[in-house]
């Protein structure tokens, strides 16, 4: 077993009133090591917690960096804290007349719960079984302990552990759960506890012969062996698939290892008089401050967990329809119930936070297996840390970091009905691109989309991925299903601004777009007008419509009084994407402080913009400039009173105005029919209009005819929306209203680009203000930086920069060369393989975009000390990426209007963070 080592401590005992660690040794004891040595030995807790000891992460670090082998003397200090739990118990390991028994459990850091692997019962054989029923006079409880350690100890030591292959493809735990209800149909019983002594002995005696038969290894009988075998098997599940599917998502590093927690068992399957339960010091599924908790008599703790049998509620507060009619704790055992709700309130005060615990009563006698800190949802996370802070329980700071960014969402957004949800069957899965839910009829085009809306029909458009040109069904759309695409392509990025449900790259679905109807993987067809319902946060699709849940953050006072604290402690500002009056009044609904991104060509799209699409495509199809400028006078109007509106709506705050920055050719039809729609529209042979769409035609229009070149090369298009801009700002200054735009220049590399379009601008400046015959009108004028060369150039750009607003997406497709649109090919395994940490257009690459901001900025304000630096890219509303802006000292970021409380909260976790 071992390997020679330097000597050092690997084994710190707790028990009898005393420990040798404590809550703070998390990162040594594992999270649920370091609590229990907190409350076996806190002088204000000394809580009834049975006797053990935690081998610490670093004999798991040991383990897998010597070929799964452990330090020379581990198994000395294991003996030696064993003999401890023996003196305590007043009872030996491996006695064949009162033998003690002892559970081995995992425990890393951060809770994994679940994730890794159990065993109890360790120390039972043919011989200290006899013993145990001598020393409890229960026959049936002794072999009831003995046939669940056979199970545990075959499933997790010998298959898993042992790597061995499940026999033809089924597990021996499947296998022994089977002849389990085999007997239990053979004895016309339904609960185990209706098994007689006799016939759990039977089960023994048959799981022992189905180890050795299907896995070809006997159980062992040696306690010691027994006691190691599991040791290894838990430090061996560090590594199993849950474990490392789940430290994927919660992004926890693979190096931390996992603690092990050898403990004396006591036991809730001793009869009536014993039960076992899991409570909760707040209600973690609303965050009301009730005890709330279930248990199950005559049980063992994976009883409670494992569905086959229905937990009954502590108290009334925990009631559910389950359980509605069972008997409470409370009622059942009263005085045990009162040390219980003591315990959980003294342990609450003592941690400061929401508690999760687990405890067991044997024989009428209560003892606490375990605490830490309680996973919640959004909801109650909220209200959890609004309400310990209005308790004095915990600081502004603590409950500022309390709510992890993203559990905020599940406030802003319809969501599916989880308990609906259970019930519902899943069709599909994809990305999960646009949190929250949606319930409507499947349409497969943008028209239907529309048409359909306008009868007042709730639809979810579903199409193999969404262009420009799709903008009005996607508007109408409930929400949107791409069976293509990533997290940052159209329909994503579009459903994100505006806070609607979306699941993109459903590659599980089949789109017949003539037939108007999709096939799943597994054969079902939904056509045209069928009902289904999508959760965006899972990105689950679920036949039929599954019913949705909505909260008003308004009526939410716990909401209300967080978010002040938030916004207190916060030093960058928060501004959002907005491209209409509708979206900025619902920025500001969300907490938004000014419009960072305002994208003049989303006009062109959606309700309302067929004739100044018209004039658009009639301006982009001039032969000369004389019609050029002419169509660009008649769309002024329509540009000015959209920029006007929006101004208006936001009462003074700043509002950043992008000039226009698609290539012109998205802009221009390109199927034939629609083409003769548009020749006849504007006057010319299908000929003539074929040629000019021709010469609009670029082999890679990302890096072509767009952004600043469009101005350079027509600068008649800089002059009508810059006129649109200042004219609307000073009409509103003329009413009396505050205002301020932010004119900015986009794809740019280099400051001649900046004074070119400058000269422009200040020259429209000065005939606006004679017009209006108004003194000044406030503005700024600056660029996006979304070019590697302009965050180099950064000194000399802000020579002529009054701002500097990060498009990172675009920054991040030219810094990488990815294609944003194209990276689901290649990506998912880039993350598998962890040759990246991310997918780099949803979380900030630091080290290398971030390094392009960092020497932008730097640059930019050694030239300008009070140059305003912002970013408006995807990134704006994550929260690992609104944390590095902070740090990089930006003014502020800018998101769609749901992700701007998410970006709020990650601002203000960095000045936390920067305390510490």
């Amino acid at each position: 077993m071992a390997t020679k080592s330097k000597s050092q401590k690997y084994v710190y005992s707790f028990g009898g009133g005393k420990a040798d660690g404590n809550e703070s040794m998390k990162n040594l004891l594992g999270g649920k090591g370091a609590n229990l040595a907190e409350m076996a030995g806190h002088k204000d807790l000394k809580l009834p917690v049975p006797p053990g000891f935690t081998l610490t992460t670093e004999v798991c670090t040991y383990f897998y960096a010597h070929g799964r082998t452990y330090p020379e003397d581990l198994e000395k200090q294991i003996a030696n804290a064993l003999s401890e739990i023996e003196k305590l118990m007043g009872k030996k390991f491996g006695d064949v007349k009162d033998p003690l028994l002892i559970s081995v459990r995992s425990g890393a850091r951060k809770s994994m719960p679940g994730m890794m692997d159990t065993v109890l019962n360790i120390g039972l054989n043919d011989e200290t079984v006899k013993g145990l029923i001598q020393t409890t006079g229960d026959e049936r409880f002794a072999y009831d302990a003995y046939r669940r350690l056979v199970m545990m100890y075959a499933d997790v030591v010998i298959e898993k552990a042992g790597g061995l292959e499940p026999v033809k493809g089924v597990g021996i735990r499947k296998l022994m759960e089977e002849k389990l209800q085999s007997l239990k149909k053979e004895r016309d019983v339904k609960l185990d506890t209706e098994l007689s002594a006799a016939d759990l002995k039977k089960l023994v005696k048959e799981f022992k012969s189905m180890t050795k038969k299907f896995l070809k290894v006997e159980f062992p009988e040696k306690p010691w062996d027994q006691l190691i075998g599991a040791i290894g098997a838990v430090f061996g599940s560090w590594n199993g698939k849950r474990a490392l599917e789940y430290r994927k998502i919660e992004k926890i590093p693979d190096d931390w290892g996992t603690a092990v927690n050898v403990q004396a068992m006591v036991f809730g399957n001793m009869g009536n008089d014993s039960c076992t339960g899991v409570g909760f010091t707040r209600n973690p599924g609303n965050g009301d401050h009730h005890f709330y908790g279930e248990y199950l008599v005559n049980a063992q703790g994976e009883d409670v967990v494992a569905g086959t049998r229905t937990p009954a509620p502590v108290n009334d507060f925990s009631k559910n329809d389950h359980s509605r009619d069972l008997m409470t704790l409370q009622k059942f055992m009263p005085q045990q119930f009162k040390e219980l709700d003591s315990m959980q309130k003294k342990l609450e005060i003592h941690y400061r936070d929401m508690q999760d615990i687990e405890f067991t009563i044997e024989k009428g006698k209560l003892y606490m297996l375990q605490c830490r800190v309680g996973k919640r949802n959004g909801v109650a996370a909220v209200k959890i840390a609004a309400d310990m802070y209005r308790e004095n329980l915990i600081d502004a700071d603590t409950a500022v970091m309390r709510v992890a960014p993203n559990q905020l969402l599940e406030l802003l957004l319809p969501m599916i009905d989880p308990d609906a949800e259970k019930i519902s069957k899943v069709i599909a899965k994809g990305l999960p691109a646009g949190p929250g839910g949606a319930v409507g009829r499947a349409v497969f085009s943008s028209e239907d989309a529309a048409e359909w809306a306008s009868r007042g029909e709730k639809v979810i458009l579903v199409r193999e991925e969404t262009s420009p040109e799709d903008v009005d069904g996607m508007h109408k759309a409930e929400a949107i299903l791409s069976s293509k695409g990533g997290m940052t392509s159209h329909a994503a990025l579009v459903a994100r601004g505006w806070g609607k449900c979306c699941i993109v790259g459903c590659s599980e679905i089949d789109i017949v777009a003539k037939e108007k109807m999709l096939i799943t993987a597994s054969g079902k067809t939904v056509h045209e007008g069928d009902w289904i319902s999508l959760n965006g946060t899972t990105g689950f699709v679920y036949e039929g419509a599954v019913p949705l849940k909505a909260t008003d953050l308004h009526q939410n006072k716990s909401y209300r009084t967080f978010m002040k604290l938030v916004d207190k402690t916060r030093t960058m500002g928060v501004r959002t994407n907005a491209d209409t009056p509708e979206d900025a009044e619902q920025a500001l609904y969300f907490g938004a402080e000014g419009i960072g991104l305002f994208r003049t060509e989303h006009m062109f799209y959606g309700e309302g913009s067929e004739f100044p699409l018209f004039l658009l495509r009639k301006m982009i199809m001039a032969g000369n400039n004389e019609d050029r400028k002419t169509a660009l006078d008649e769309l002024s109007v329509f540009v000015k009173k959209d920029i006007r509106d929006t101004l208006e709506v936001m009462q003074g705050n700043s509002v950043t105005i992008r000039l226009l920055d698609p290539p012109l050719h998205e802009f221009v039809p390109h199927d034939r029919a629609k083409l003769q729609v548009l020749a006849k529209e504007l006057g010319v042979s299908l000929g003539i209009l074929n040629r000019r769409v021709l010469a609009l035609h670029e082999n890679n229009p990302m890096l072509g005819h767009r952004g600043v070149r469009l101005g350079i090369s027509y600068p008649e298009i800089t002059e009508m929306q810059v006129r649109a801009i200042l004219e609307a700002a000073g009409e509103l200054i003329k009413a009396g209203k505050k205002t301020k735009p932010e004119i900015m220049v986009p794809v740019t590399v280099d400051v001649q680009e900046l004074r070119h379009q400058k000269d422009i601008v200040d020259r429209v400046y000065r005939e606006t203000c004679k017009k209006l015959k108004i003194d000044k009108i406030p503005y700024l004028y600056g660029t996006m930086i979304e070019t590697p060369r302009a965050a180099l150039k950064g000194a000399s750009m802000a020579k002529s920069a009054d701002f500097f607003s990060f498009g990172t997406n675009d920054l991040t497709q030219m810094c990488f060369g990815f294609s944003r649109d194209d990276i689901g090919g290649f990506l998912p395994k880039y993350i598998e393989l962890k040759l990246l940490p991310n997918d780099p257009f949803a979380t900030l690459d630091q080290t290398g975009v971030g390094e392009l901001m960092k020497i932008g900025i730097e640059r930019g304000r050694s030239q300008k000390p009070k140059l305003e630096v912002g970013i408006c890219g995807e990134h704006g509303g994550d929260a690992e990426s609104v944390k590095f802006c902070h740090r990089l000292g930006m003014d502020y970021v800018s998101c769609s209007p749901f992700r701007i409380p998410v970006a709020r909260l990650a601002a203000a976790q960095a000045v936390i963070e920067d305390r510490k």
